[in-house]
């Protein structure tokens, strides 16, 4: 897989470099304004070498779910305005992305200057399913640039595109992001230094069902916590309260369980509140006590210890999904006492993107104390799984 490194070489003065990257950053709903700049950030490498190279830069992303057609409320203005900040200079803004804004703002770009296209996914083309109108799309997009990178680690799972199509249009090179992503990953699926630790929260079993398969039999302790724990604590014959449960799963976490006593670590005690509010009254209870008219938010304090005993004997670190809801501050003890426990331990830790990443920054936590925080969740996860990633596969072709 080319890189970045391989075209600086060549040269790029005065070549128009279309640049994927994944400016996907979460906005507030009243203000409109960047919550979390992490993803603008993370790009930043890429982009500088460009523009001190000369290059005439032309950066795409998608942002939100539009439905093919454009939406105020997905604009990418507001991050021209915070990527000019963070260069150093200003950002022209195309109000379109393959329209007549867009081609003239490129046209008038100098030397060393980058342009910011509208919201990809404000056209149809770029998600569609039929590859006959994904090409089309990409045809315009590709028009834009003589060259193109990608820098969109957070995409490359998607066969869209501006991911999947226009590398097979353009001479193509990886980024200095994704390129560090899938060596960091590779040390994860190649052969890890031990004891190799996997810690898992979020949401739903059903969401890290894939991962979990390919990871059991791999790792050498894997650390369940966040709203999946409760269909495994369910699958012990615990009761759960309201707490959330995947009913269909917990046959599934049975087996699991089954097929690697010992190795599968569940919270013993967990935060149960009345209602899911920052008020709500709670507190710790055993995880296998949970009242039934209460719901579990958070890994209590026993468990944090005793997953934070396991992470201090790894040599290798995976984390995806937080321990409860961080976002409210009653339950993101749990999330807080497991990344604090990462970063002590004496292991080359990564985590895994998403709701992990955004926790880590929430929470005020040191970026620089974790081996490498990934800018894909969703990527990340199908690539520990084995899965071929569309944009990956179209950078080695």
């Amino acid at each position: 897989m080319r890189n970045l490194d391989d075209l600086l070489a060549e040269g790029v003065s005065g070549r128009r470099v279309l640049v994927r990257a994944d400016l996907n950053v979460p906005l507030d709903k009243q203000t409109g304004e960047i919550t979390d700049d992490g993803r603008i950030r993370a790009v930043l490498p890429t982009l500088s070498a460009l523009v001190q190279a000369g290059a005439k830069v032309v950066v795409c992303s998608h942002l939100g779910r539009p439905k093919g057609a454009p939406d105020p409320q997905f604009s990418l203005r507001p991050v021209a305005g915070r990527l000019g900040e963070l260069l150093g200079a200003p950002v022209h803004f195309a109000e379109d992305t393959v329209g007549d804004s867009a081609r003239s703002t490129v046209a008038e770009l100098a030397d060393g200057q980058v342009a910011l296209l509208e919201n990809l996914r404000f056209n149809k083309g770029e998600t569609s399913k039929d590859d006959t109108e994904r090409g089309a799309f990409a045809d315009q997009l590709a028009a834009l640039g003589d060259v193109y990178v990608d820098d969109a680690f957070g995409a490359v799972h998607r066969k869209h595109a501006s991911v999947h199509d226009v590398p097979a249009r353009l001479p193509h090179v990886a980024g200095r992001l994704v390129l560090r992503e899938v060596e960091v990953l590779s040390r994860l699926t190649g052969d890890p230094e031990r004891p190799y630790v996997v810690v898992l929260g979020g949401s739903k079993v059903s969401d890290k069902l894939a991962v979990i398969e390919a990871l059991l039999p791999t790792v050498d302790r894997l650390l369940i916590g966040g709203g999946m724990c409760f269909t495994f604590l369910k699958a012990q014959g615990h009761e759960v309260g309201t707490s959330l449960l995947e009913a269909e799963m917990v046959d599934t976490c049975r087996n699991l369980m089954e097929r690697a006593p010992g190795k599968i670590m569940l919270p013993v005690d967990v935060v149960a509140a009345d209602a899911f509010a920052p008020d709500a009254a709670h507190d710790t209870v055993p995880a296998d006590g949970i009242p039934s008219h209460r719901l579990g938010l958070d890994i209590g304090p026993e468990t944090v210890a005793g997953f934070a005993a396991a992470l201090s004997q790894a040599k290798t670190i995976f984390w995806n999904g937080p321990m409860g809801v961080f976002e409210i501050a009653a339950f993101a003890n749990g999330t807080r006492g497991v990344a604090e426990a990462i970063t002590k331990a004496d292991a080359f830790s990564v985590v895994g993107g998403g709701d992990s990443a955004a926790a880590v920054r929430a929470l005020g936590l040191d970026e620089s104390s974790f081996g490498h925080i990934s800018t894909g969740g969703g990527a990340s996860l199908e690539y520990l799984e084995g899965k071929t990633l569309p944009g990956i596969a179209a950078l080695e072709n």
